[in-house]
């Protein structure tokens, strides 16, 4: 749920700010599929272990940082205070680590969110509140789970009885968070400015939410006024759809940047690995044409940032592929 409601968030956005064009051909046997005309000799693959990303210098992604989603009704200055220490406490590299404790050591997200907020000292000095039962509804994947226990963590610190409900999708918990029937919710900026949008002013509603994290708060926090919700603050640490290639390929074109990508690897030999829609999509390949103005050899069809991709990247079947930004795979240790 989480990869399908951020292609469709990002691909709103970039629609109304870009115009972008979509198509792209029809797919071989192969899974890829060769553009026309294309120009240049580009970068052929590079085979390697450690993946990296690349920057987004020009913010062709909607800010998608971790944010507290509160019920109104409880959203007292301790509680608001207790969540704020853990978006405070949890930067991107942490997020990346914190899933590398679930996606690759195995640990359960209550064990590596108790590791984490013993480490980082959470619940050192935070102010008791009025207590009484929280319930933090989380989604369906490790991520969110791991972001929900430590609000438990942080909460208990602050004097509540707070426990962790896994719930779903947004679709299950966003209403269930407006009625009171949970409490709280980790959610993401701009994902969640859109679905609110489209909930509250229609499905054809112009997106809201950007690569300004200030101004798409903004329009997150009048959203959340109509629907009887309030938020902390954004965590540093981001969920967005990004791009990578491996660190040999990096090494070998000197490119660190999208913009460096577009100047050095546009043409031919080029190969950009991502989900089928990737083809559609304004964050992806239309996107990256637009903003970029790079030109690929060959699009080859895999999974939306999964081991799919990055198994291209990594034995050299793909140039660049979409990733998510906080994917265990970029942790350095």
């Amino acid at each position: 749920m989480r990869i399908v409601m951020r292609a469709a968030v990002i691909a709103a956005v970039g629609l109304a700010s870009a115009g972008l064009v979509t198509g792209c051909g029809k797919a071989g046997q192969s899974g890829t599929t060769a553009a026309k005309d294309v120009q240049g000799a580009g970068c052929a693959p590079v085979a390697g272990q450690q993946l990296v990303l690349l920057t987004d210098d020009k913010k062709l992604q909607a800010a998608d940082n971790v944010i507290p989603a509160i019920n109104a009704k409880v959203a007292d200055p301790a509680l608001v205070a207790a969540l704020d220490k853990v978006s405070s406490a949890v930067g991107g590299k942490d997020l990346i680590s914190l899933n590398k404790a679930t996606n690759v050591d195995r640990k359960t997200p209550k064990v590596a969110a108790e590791e984490f907020a013993a480490s980082v000292k959470l619940t050192d000095g935070l102010a008791k509140g009025p207590g009484g039962k929280i319930t933090v509804g989380v989604a369906d994947f490790n991520e969110n789970q791991t972001l929900g226990e430590l609000y438990r963590i942080a909460l208990g610190a602050a004097g509540y009885q707070a426990t962790v409900q896994q719930i779903g999708n947004r679709e299950l918990y966003e209403p269930a968070l407006e009625k009171g029937e949970i409490q709280v919710v980790p959610e993401y900026v701009s994902t969640l400015t859109e679905f609110l949008n489209k909930k509250l002013n229609g499905a054809s509603a112009a997106p809201l939410s950007s690569s300004d994290l200030d101004k798409t708060v903004a329009a997150l926090t009048d959203l959340g006024t109509r629907a009887g919700l309030k938020f902390g603050r954004p965590s540093q640490a981001t969920d967005q759809n990004a791009f990578a290639v491996t660190k040999a390929f990096a090494d070998k074109y000197k490119v660190g940047t999208l913009s460096e990508f577009g100047s050095k690897c546009s043409g031919k030999a080029t190969i950009l690995g991502g989900p089928n829609e990737c083809k559609e999509r304004p964050f992806c390949k239309p996107g990256l044409e637009q903003t970029y103005g790079i030109q690929f050899g060959q699009f080859a069809s895999f999974d939306a940032g999964g081991p799919q991709t990055k198994n291209a990247l990594t034995t050299g079947a793909a140039s660049i592929g979409l990733v998510f930004s906080s994917d265990a795979a970029f942790a350095t240790s």
